[in-house]
């Protein structure tokens, strides 16, 4: 497994992304105090953060290592998460073209289905 614990992430309170084959992918993250809202429920802003980077490299590898960035996302809100918690995503590459990649993910808790994604990325 990468810690994705660079740049915008870094300040996130890290991301651990595993590739599983060349369209799949795993991430996990636990839910921290800083992940909150004023409502003590993991804020949607974080959530997205984590699908976008989670789809976002898995979309960069699907392309060749080459950049790519995000033209499209899509995040539904299915349950709240809480503080402690670890969440599991599974990140699938739906479709690369010469130019686009299209990507899904799916969010969980021990219980759960918390967010459902999906989103499209430009290779640059």
């Amino acid at each position: 497994m990468n810690e994705t614990n660079h740049g915008f992430m870094k300040h996130n309170g890290g991301l651990i992304l595993k590739k599983i084959d060349e369209f799949n992918y795993e991430l996990e993250v636990k839910i921290k105090n800083i992940h909150l809202n004023t409502g003590k429920t993991v804020h949607g802003g974080f959530l997205s953060t984590i699908a976008d980077s989670g789809m976002g490299t898995a979309a960069h590898k699907a392309a060749g290592n080459k950049r790519c960035v995000t033209i499209s996302l899509d995040v539904k809100f299915i349950r709240p998460a809480l503080e402690g918690q670890v969440l599991n995503g599974v990140i699938k590459v739906l479709k690369k073209t010469s130019s686009l990649v299209f990507v899904e993910c799916k969010i969980y808790n021990l219980k759960s289905i918390v967010t459902l994604s999906s989103g499209v990325w430009k290779i640059l």
